[in-house]
């Protein structure tokens, strides 16, 4: 005898909205990352999605991290760090530097390839936001805005409430 097959049915959605929603958003999750990934291969610069948040990580330090500084940012393994460094290094986008006070620690900069990679990134991901966003109409988008500000910060104080 043969099990059904675990299909959520309407009926299920309805009892569970918020389960709906959460199949949404993943759905959604899916969808900016497939569009910015080619958004970011268009733009030619040979850096992956993740060596791209890296180096978005990296240029919100005042000053060079070590790398178990950018793999707890990341929320990421360490030797994952040292395999994006490794890429973006090759590529002239960050250099390993020592630390000034601990020669035993290595911190990772950006360099001017990595800074200019930076901007065309940035363009890339504005350019998907734009594709992601224009069934919206502008009252659409500052709901919207509200509504991801809240779920961001986890209360209701973003949505009037």
């Amino acid at each position: 005898m043969t099990s059904p097959d675990p299909v959520i049915s309407d009926s299920a959605t309805a009892a569970d909205p918020d389960g709906s929603l959460a199949e949404q958003l993943l759905r959604l999750t899916r969808r900016v990352h497939r569009i910015q990934k080619r958004h970011i291969e268009l733009s030619g610069l040979g850096v992956t999605p993740a060596q791209s948040r890296l180096l978005r990580t990296l240029a919100h330090y005042d000053s060079p991290p070590r790398m178990a500084d950018l793999a707890a940012r990341l929320e990421v393994v360490p030797r994952a760090v040292t395999s994006l460094v490794d890429g973006l290094e090759a590529s002239g986008k960050v250099r390993r530097v020592p630390d000034p006070t601990n020669r035993r620690v290595i911190r990772i900069e950006l360099t001017e390839d990595g800074l200019t990679a930076l901007r065309e990134l940035h363009a890339a991901r504005r350019s998907a936001a734009r594709e992601i966003l224009a069934p919206l109409t502008a009252e659409q988008r500052e709901v919207l805005g509200g509504l991801l500000d809240t779920l961001v910060d986890g209360d209701a104080r973003g949505c009037g409430a």
